[in-house]
């Protein structure tokens, strides 16, 4: 099984009192989670196709779905910026 890709950390912390950088688990999230954080954002804000999809499969499914989705667009950036 590989390793997925995050893109590293989206915005890497430095410990400007001890001139160093923050230990990575305190750095926040990874690029792939803003990526993910931004696609869902844009699906999340385009209400009727949202409330037809909430209709159609309940709102948790629904839910789910947009949040594969978003995690399946990060993924798609992530290689096009790696390819770039």
């Amino acid at each position: 099984m590989s390793k997925q890709d995050n893109g590293g950390r989206a915005f890497p912390g430095f410990d400007y009192y001890r001139s160093k950088p923050l230990p990575a688990d305190a750095q926040g999230m990874t690029l792939r989670d803003y990526f993910a954080a931004k696609a869902m954002q844009s699906i999340v804000s385009a209400p009727k196709e949202m409330a037809e999809l909430i209709d159609l499969l309940g709102a948790e499914t629904a839910y789910a779905k947009a949040s594969e989705t978003a995690y399946v667009i990060a993924d798609a950036m992530l290689r096009a910026r790696e390819a770039s």
